[in-house]
């Protein structure tokens, strides 16, 4: 039965994680090297309910820390995190049309049906900040689908997923 759950939980992460997109940003004087302790910003508004902010920074904490990183009262860095929610735009439709010709004229009429729902999306801004050196030396924005009546687990699996792809690029490979 435990082979059975672990295997739910990682189909569900595996799922989250290919409908999350990442795009990094970072400051390429910054020395990744030196960061070593973080924390949050204490007046952050991440935009998301309660719980989920809870379940994003266990997950965040989680990673950061089997990464090597410290959560500290003084830290090298402050983390803040954003986010907002919109809907795609549905673009799948069909056409009906209706024509006809006599005495050479024509004329015809058609309508596009739209085929399924529209999705509901979550975008996600993370900014590690260094407010002694470098203000914001790294940036992340994800964006991934979001269903707001899923259960607490698979919300805070797709947070794990989110944050596991988030963190990736962190910290960046360095140029030669």
């Amino acid at each position: 039965m435990r082979k059975i759950a672990l295997c739910m939980v990682l189909i569900s992460m595996l799922s989250a994680c290919s409908s999350v997109q990442v795009n990094y940003d970072y400051e390429k004087t910054a020395d990744f090297e030196t960061y070593k302790t973080y924390d949050y910003y204490s007046d952050m508004n991440t935009g998301l309910s309660e719980l989920d902010t809870r379940r994003l920074l266990n997950a965040m904490d989680t990673a950061l820390q089997s990464q090597g990183y410290t959560l500290s009262a003084t830290p090298d860095f402050l983390i803040d995190i954003k986010s907002s929610e919109y809907q795609d735009v549905q673009s799948n439709n069909v056409g009906v049309g209706v024509g006809g010709t006599g005495s050479n004229v024509g004329g015809g009429i058609s309508l596009g049906i739209p085929i399924g729902m529209n999705k509901l999306n979550r975008e996600l801004i993370i900014d590690f900040v260094d407010e002694d050196k470098n203000g914001l030396f790294w940036q992340a924005v994800t964006q991934s689908t979001y269903n707001p009546n899923a259960s607490p687990e698979k919300r805070e699996a797709q947070f794990q997923a989110i944050v596991a792809k988030v963190l990736e690029g962190f910290p960046p490979e360095k140029q030669k």
